[in-house]
This record gives structure tokens, sequence and C-alpha cells, in this order.
């Protein structure tokens, strides 16, 4: 992946959906969203007359569209995600930084959002599989205000496997991801395209695409293989503009155009476009969208670190987007300064906001810890009462090596004539740690210590119901340890077995040789002379 942040101080998730390939919620009406469980009305996003902070890899993370909403951007698009990727993760809300994050089986935020942008943040995704990018849309729908389909990035991390500039050559691919989408979920659907070598063509596909029911078209006005330098092809996008009715949005600006607040209209007016779509003027200074003028840089870049830090943003990605704001001055002192800092506080002393990070961290592990303790009181007060508990942990150095408890308890089991233990196990949200639970002949035992793994907490329930039973648990000072010496008489068997065996496959070995030679023999006696 190619930003996001790992769940640190984000580390206490708690699950609240499935994954995207399991059975998905029931769906809400494109004017409804949920908070808490209840259902709340909110108005579906309009795409006319509005100014856009576009889909931009690295930049558009969560405290970038913060911050451009900040400065009066009416409509946020996240960076392209893949949908391959996406399937992959789980939505969970994380209570300490007040977030809906979308992890990775790796405990990486691929996505990351919150409450405050849920009217007006775009998910942007790569994707070249109708029912995968579906899959997708029903993930992340609830949380976001529309879904997005990249068809204009030409870069090769884009284009690869048909996805982004890549849709173009393939309409019928186009129009079948955007018809399921639009089929599929409750919240506005939108392209973003790149216009094709002929404006014959161009209109035809964006004919097409309107005809799938999207809520709007962005296209950026240049051809798939023209860079920033080329001109924007204004004229085509404003031919686009009178051939369908959907909105058009105008993208391609900032190189040709976008220097300041007041130029956004005149590129929209020079596009004929209902709306217009910013990537590299908002990427170097987000205040472009604030109708009273730019910010000086240095407190647009302070605001930037705020939301880092608030929403906990990898370090890497948030020195990436400060860089691209300093762009020439990153051969200053402090653009040095900035290159060579290797972790979020590092990065918040180049700007003097040391102490605005260690107040905000502060806040944030005395979160942590209350909302940890509270779900420590909730758990307690829901265990079950039925359960024997002990204060134990399984450590394999007291016992002989493939010996443990849980052999001791299943062996005991079926002398005992008892069904054999049945463990449950379960894995705390809040620090990733676990507790098992083991039946025996209907009674319930477990350790009140929770285990970094399955297997150790596992075993620590098997010595919570030996020690209560009375039984040995196969510890080194226990003495003669029977099954070690049944190990030993298995493993005996098992090598006269073999060896018994392997007489067998020599002597028939030598049985064939024999056969053949002496078939050899006859034979070659018959030949004649």
């Amino acid at each position: 992946m190619r930003s996001g942040s790992r769940c640190r101080l984000g580390g206490w998730l708690r699950p609240c959906s499935a994954r995207a390939s399991e059975v998905p919620p029931a769906r809400l009406s494109s004017a409804e969203h949920t908070t808490k469980g209840m259902t709340v009305n909110t108005p579906a996003l309009c795409f006319r007359s509005k100014k856009i902070l576009a889909p931009m890899v690295r930049v558009g993370t969560l405290p970038m569209r913060l911050l451009a909403l900040d400065f009066g951007a009416d409509i946020v698009y996240c960076e392209e995600l893949i949908d391959i990727k996406m399937v992959q993760c789980k939505r969970v809300v994380n209570e300490v930084l007040e977030t809906v994050d979308f992890v990775a089986p790796n405990e990486r935020v691929v996505f990351r959002t919150c409450v405050r942008e849920r009217d007006c943040v775009v998910f942007q995704m790569g994707s070249a599989d109708a029912e995968r990018a579906l899959a997708v849309a029903k993930l992340v729908e609830n949380d976001v205000a529309g879904i997005d389909i990249n068809m204009g990035c030409p870069k090769e991390y884009s284009t690869k496997g048909g996805m982004g500039a890549a849709l173009l050559s393939d309409p019928d691919k186009i129009e079948c991801i955007l018809s399921t989408l639009v089929k599929g979920i409750c919240k506005p659907v939108t392209c973003k395209i790149r216009i094709l070598p002929s404006l014959e063509d161009t209109i035809s596909l964006v004919k097409r695409i309107e005809k799938t029911g999207v809520a709007a078209i962005a296209v950026h006005g240049r051809k798939k293989e023209e860079r920033p330098q080329h001109p924007v092809h204004c004229e085509v996008i404003k031919a686009i503009s009178e051939a369908v009715s959907v909105p058009v949005i105008a993208n391609g600006g900032s190189h040709d155009f976008i220097k300041e607040y007041t130029d956004i209209e005149a590129f929209q007016q020079a596009a004929g476009a209902s709306s217009v779509m910013i990537a590299r003027a908002a990427m170097w200074n987000p205040s472009i969208f604030r109708r009273e003028g730019l910010c000086p840089l240095k407190e647009v870049m302070q605001e930037y670190i705020k939301y880092a830090v608030r929403y906990d943003n990898h370090y890497t990605n948030t020195k990436y987007c400060l860089c691209q704001m300093l762009r020439e001055q990153l051969e200053t002192t402090e653009g040095k300064k900035l290159h060579a800092a290797q972790s979020i506080q590092e990065i918040c002393e180049v700007f003097e906001m040391g102490g605005f990070y260690e107040e905000t961290t502060a806040i944030l592990e005395a979160k942590k810890a209350s909302l940890k303790a509270k779900t420590q009181d909730e758990d307690e007060q829901m265990e079950d009462t039925d359960v024997i508990k002990m204060a134990v942990r399984f450590d394999k150095r007291e016992y002989p090596p493939q010996i443990t408890p849980k052999m001791y308890l299943l062996e005991w089991c079926r002398k005992a004539k008892h069904p054999q233990p049945v463990y449950e196990t379960v894995q705390r949200p809040l620090d990733k740690l676990f507790c098992s639970v083991v039946t025996v002949a209907e009674q319930k035992y477990r350790s009140t210590l929770w285990d970094k793994s399955k297997k150790l907490a596992e075993q620590a329930a098997a010595i919570v119901c030996l020690r209560t039973l009375g039984l040995p648990e196969g510890k080194l000072n226990e003495g003669e340890n029977h099954l070690i010496n049944k190990r030993k008489r298995e493993n005996q068997e098992f090598l006269n077995n073999k060896e018994h065996e392997d007489d067998l496959l020599v002597e028939a070995s030598h049985k064939r040789a024999h056969f053949t030679e002496g078939a050899s023999d006859s034979s070659s006696s018959e030949v004649p002379r």
C-alpha cells in the first residue's frame, strides 16, 4: 500500500461489520446513514457549482481532505484505492481517534474517515471487475457520500490489471462496472476519465457513460499520454459538457489556470463545466479553496500537521505531503530538517510544534487508557459466573519438549471416558490479546490473564482445569512423565514398523531382481545363434 497508518494509537479497534466477501448489512436509502444505530437523513450529494479536491495518490488521505474542507472545498475525493486490497479489509470503529477505519489483514489502515467528512467525501477505487467493485462499494457506502471509479490515471500502478486509463479502451467493461454500481448501491456513482485521441470517440464514450446512471463525470482535459506541462484541452471539456446532461467536472487546470481562488471560476468558464476539481494546486497549498485568498504556507503546513497528529497519520505519508507543499523550499534549512525527520514527533519539532505533539498524544493515550479500563469492566460484568478461573500462564520452558498441558488434559479425558476438551477462544479488540475457555465434563475453566496468541491462551485454560482437578500437567518438576514414556514407546514402535517395512521392501526388491534375472536368462537361451 502506498500510504496509510498502522493501528498504533488507534490500536483500540472495535469490529463492526463483516468483510466484503461476507453478507453485508441491509443498505440504506441515498438520503440516510446510520449513527450509533440511528437512521439520520442527509441530503444527496450534488455535483453542480462545486469546488472539489481531486483524488491524488499519497496526498488524498484524511488530514489533507479535512484541511481542504476547512479552507472551503465542497467535496473531497480520497486517493485511488485498489479494489483487491479493499475487499480484504475489515470495517472497524476506532474509538480513540473517533474514526472509521478499513483495516487490512496485516493491520494496516487502508482507508480512514470520520464524521466530519461523511457527507462530502467520495471514495475513489481502482477496479477492472464489476462484482469486486460492488463488493468494495457495499463495504464503504454507509461511511462515504459517493463512489468513484478511476478511469483516467495513466500510471502503471493504476493501469496494470486493466484499471485506470486502461479502461478507456474497453467501453463495454466501463459500462458493466458503472451499471453494476449504480444498481447495487444507494450512494451516487461517478467516474473520472481522460479525453480520447478524437473528440468524436470522447463524446461517444461519455454518452455511453451517462446512460449508466452516473451522477457526474469528471474529465481530466488531457490525453492519457499527455503530462501536466501539456496544455489542458478546455474546448474538449466544453464539448463534453454540451453533449451530456449530467454534471461535468473539469480537471487539469493547475498548470495553465489555477494559481489562486479567483482562477477557479475562470477555469470553470473556459471549460464550460458544472464544477471544478483541483489536484496539484491544492496539493501545493490547500488554501487555494479559500475565498479570501491563499494563507501563508507555514500556517497551512502547521494546520496540516495538527490533523496528521490528531488522526495518527503515518509519518512517511505526512512527510511526503509536506514536501509537496514546500516544493522549491526543500533545500532550505527547514526543508532539509523535514527531509531528515524519522517520526511524526520530529516533524512537529521542525515546525516548532513539539508542545502540540506532546499534549495531543497525551490526550489520546489517556483516552485509550480510559476506554481500555471501561472495556475491561464491561468484560468482567459479562463474564460467566460458572467459569472456574485462575491467574495462570503457560511457559513452555517449564515443560519437556513436545509435552503440553493440553496433551495431559486430553489423555486424562480419554482415560476417564469424558468427551475430549472443547476450547472457545476470543480475541480482545483493544489490545489484540486472547483468552480461551475450555469445557471438560460440562464444566468451564479459563485463565484470568490474557495471552498474545491463541495457542498460549488454550494451554493456560488447560492448566486451570488440570490444577482444579488436582491432576499432573506435565511440568519438568513433577518427576517421571508418563507421556514422555508413551511418546518414546510410540516412536520406537514407529521405528520398528518402519524397519520392518524397509525389510519387506528390500526383500521384494530382491525377488523382483531375481525374477527379472531368470527371465532374462530364459529369453536369451531362445535366441537363435
